[in-house]
């Protein structure tokens, strides 16, 4: 008999058409979790003024790190990762890739999972930390795809893996490729999330307990499930293993949408206070991403990397996503042999 594996992402567009990225972001932001206000307010907002009028800019970035021959990097990465964790794994595991949003889609690869009539099924979003808008959406829809099946197998899900040694070990592997102490200061920028939902988190988790500070410096039984606290937490691992001074580094958060308070400090308020005090050369992380995408590609390495030129620095280098490499796939074989 054998056993299931379910590697799931974000999602991305099937091609950086105006039309297919209005298709993607109607999906992904009318998402309750993603704009987690009323129905009628996320309805009016979405479709009415955030799709329409981000499409076609989006699009534009998005046709800058397409690729004519592999198409998007996130899913090209994502499937590369999904055929070296197979081919890791051997024949008694069956593993299928989806995307939370868009194709391929999780309601497929499910049912391509249970026609293999599998003992077991370990579903692993891949997202560290965790976050409702990323992990609980995922796993929810996953749970609304299950439910109507006449069998439901044993089931082994993953909400989080912001400590795991292995994984951390990845990350500091790749940013061994650079020589660290020709940078005036690194950043860890990590995808932003509105403070709100930080807070609902600490309602529902954490007694309340959430101010949005240094209690995030600390992984305790109440903020286990914080996102911005599993943030705080990757870096301090990358950072113990890299031998990095806490003076050295940053912790940041990138990709604010809208006009709500998002958590802090925000990544391109980091650089222009860095530039500020003569940095001129930055090395940048972003652990939130296990495989290169706009934000990481586009965000990081150009949108920033301009800003900050502009505030008198010189450059942003970015440490890669763990994409498909071999470090990243051993982690995740341990993971699914747990």
């Amino acid at each position: 008999m054998k056993t299931g594996v379910l590697l799931i992402n974000l999602g991305t567009p099937d091609n950086p058409s105006t039309p297919a990225v209005r298709k993607y972001l109607t999906e992904f932001l009318n998402d309750r979790r993603v704009i987690d206000i009323s129905k009628l307010g996320r309805l009016f907002l979405v479709n009415l003024f955030i799709v329409p009028f981000r499409s076609s800019k989006s699009a534009k970035l998005y046709k800058e790190i397409w690729s004519k021959e592999t198409g998007s990097p996130l899913l090209h990465n994502s499937k590369q990762l999904k055929d070296k964790v197979q081919k890791k794994l051997g024949n008694d595991y069956v593993v299928e890739l989806a995307m939370r949003y868009q194709s391929p889609d999780i309601q497929t690869a499910l049912e391509n999972l249970r026609k293999q009539k599998p003992r077991k099924i370990i579903v692993l979003p891949l997202y560290p930390q965790y976050a409702s808008s990323s992990t609980g959406s995922t796993l929810e829809k996953v749970f609304d795809e299950i439910k109507g099946w006449e069998v439901i197998p044993e089931l082994k899900l993953y909400s989080n893996f912001y400590d795991n040694e292995d994984v951390v070990n990845c990350y500091v592997e790749n940013a061994k490729k650079f020589d660290l102490s020709s940078y005036d200061h690194i950043l860890f920028s990590y995808h932003g999330l509105p403070e709100r939902q930080i807070k609902k988190a600490s309602e529902h988790y954490g007694d309340n307990s959430c101010f949005l500070g240094t209690c995030c410096e600390t992984i305790t039984e109440k903020n286990q499930y914080c996102y911005r606290a599993n943030c705080y937490k990757t870096t301090q691992l990358i950072a113990q293993k890299l031998n990095l001074p806490k003076e050295k580094y940053t912790i940041c958060f990138q990709s604010r949408l809208g006009r709500s308070e998002w958590i802090k400090p925000y990544t391109d308020q980091v650089l222009k206070e860095r530039a500020a005090k003569g940095n001129k050369k930055i090395l940048a992380f972003s652990p939130a991403f296990v495989a290169d995408c706009l934000e990481t590609i586009y965000e990081i390495t150009e949108e920033y990397n301009h800003a900050f030129k502009q505030y008198g620095g010189e450059k942003i280098e970015l440490v890669p996503s763990l994409n498909s490499n071999d470090n990243w796939v051993n982690a995740i074989e341990k993971m699914v042999l747990k």
